[in-house]
């Protein structure tokens, strides 16, 4: 099972690939030329890994607090995904998971379980 993490609502633009028992992450600027170009981002980020987005099942995305442009990008990006390959994705925020000590990337998934983020649902959260 093949799991794509996207952060874009913090002050980096954050991509992790879940493969199986390994972890691939990259870091962007988070310029307005990077927000306008994140498809093209990931597409680059995920054949650096031999992979392409029908190899990925599940997409975690952070839906804030943050970057309004970032939030907005990102998950529209991820729409768009879903409508084409079918891929399910989680809207999450760092705040969901608030009291666990292991709030970090590589337990998004093991988190969003347990707190029970529904799938395919955005609700973003912006900083004013």
């Amino acid at each position: 099972m093949n799991r794509l993490i996207i952060d874009a609502a913090k002050n980096k633009i954050f991509l992790m690939i879940m493969s199986n028992d390994i972890n691939y992450n990259i870091s962007y600027e988070n310029t307005k030329i990077n927000y306008e170009k994140l498809a093209i981002l990931i597409k680059e980020f995920l054949l650096s890994k031999n992979l392409d987005l029908k190899k990925i099942s599940q997409i975690y995305v952070n839906r804030g607090p943050g970057s309004f442009a970032g939030i907005r990008n990102s998950l529209s990006v991820v729409k768009a995904i879903h409508l084409i390959n079918k891929t399910d994705y989680y809207c999450f925020s760092f705040e969901d998971f608030s009291g666990e000590n292991t709030a970090k990337y590589e337990n998004i998934p093991k988190l969003c379980d347990k707190f029970k983020i529904k799938k395919n649902l955005i609700n973003p959260i912006y900083l004013s």
